[in-house]
């Protein structure tokens, strides 16, 4: 017998918002919770946006629900990718002998995400819960606990319930808390940190459109990838501690210093770059965990690796 419960997915990022268009489309009731406003009436800040280079594994995700092409208009594609030396030498690779069908694709991670969740809040047998912070989770009836705006507890339960809810996740705290639950989670030795290379006074790119840009470093490295207004998000994966990390570098002029010294081809296009740097937060975290009630497919990682999180969601 069919349950009429429906399915419950704490949080409504790339992943959560992308598994209410397919289940629905499959026919389920779904019933998303989300800690945040609803992105469709916010303007996200900078410095946790951190664009995705999706692959082909993403775009089938995206065709399974019907929106591929017009995400494709909203992606600018990336045939390669172009090394910077520290002497500000370029070296292309491209990626495939065939770049009209084997490459990545530059987007806006919130600007994807807000129109996931507009593509599922259209479909009558999904409902969007913003405003609701997860806080904990009963697994043996799959009830599910929130604290609204309010501040009023809601309980909902679900004849599944998928946790897409982070790295802080309520719901994997309740089940680390079962019996012989097997857990490990673990932070790694770098964070990173967004920057900007604004358009040109053109208007245009200030560095090749169509690839990915990266200077590799040795123990850290910073890649650009290209928006449709004609900016690039950088991001700096960079140490925590250490010599050269983020703990050291506290000053402008030791910022200053470090970019001139490793990015020196880069620094005459980032006008904002030190306040940037002192103005945008460093993020890291990685985790993982698993459970036969209630399954938490999706966890914060490094976004070098982070983005398959969405990719990966659904690879069949």
């Amino acid at each position: 017998m069919t349950s009429k419960l429906p399915v419950i997915i704490s949080g409504a990022g790339l992943v959560g918002s992308l598994l209410a268009a397919s289940l629905a489309k499959r026919g389920f009731a779904v019933e998303v919770y989300e800690r945040r406003s609803d992105i469709r009436k916010e303007s996200l800040d900078a410095g946790r946006s951190i664009n995705l280079a999706m692959s082909v594994r993403g775009l089938t995700a995206l065709k399974d629900i019907g929106i591929e092409q017009e995400i494709r208009q909203l992606a600018i594609p990336l045939a390669g990718r172009m090394m910077h030396s520290p002497e500000g030498e370029l070296s292309y690779h491209q990626y495939s002998h065939d770049p009209t069908k084997d490459t990545l694709f530059s987007i806006s991670r919130s600007l994807l995400n807000k129109r996931l969740v507009e593509l599922a809040a259209k479909d009558p047998r999904v409902s969007f819960h913003f405003d609701h912070r997860c806080t904990s989770m009963d697994l043996r009836s799959k009830s599910i606990s929130f604290v609204n705006q309010e501040g009023k507890s809601v309980t909902a339960q679900g004849q599944t319930v998928l946790a897409t809810d982070g790295a802080y996740s309520a719901v994997r705290q309740s089940m680390v808390k079962t019996d012989r639950y097997d857990y490990s989670q673990s932070y790694i030795e770098h964070g990173y940190k967004e920057l900007h290379i604004p358009p040109g006074k053109d208007g245009k790119h200030q560095l090749e459109r169509g690839a990915l840009h990266i200077w590799p470093r040795g123990s850290f490295m910073m890649i650009a990838l290209p928006n449709l207004d004609g900016s690039f998000t950088c991001t700096l994966f960079f140490p925590f501690e250490g010599p050269e990390s983020f703990a050291t570098l506290t000053t402008r002029e030791k910022v200053s210093e470090f970019f001139d010294k490793y990015f020196k081809d880069a620094v005459p296009l980032m006008p904002t770059l030190l306040d940037d740097y002192f103005h945008n937060i460093n993020n890291n975290n990685n985790n993982n965990n698993n459970n036969d009630r209630c399954v938490q497919i999706s966890y914060q990682l490094q976004p070098f690796v982070g983005y398959l999180k969405f990719t990966l969601t659904i690879p069949d």
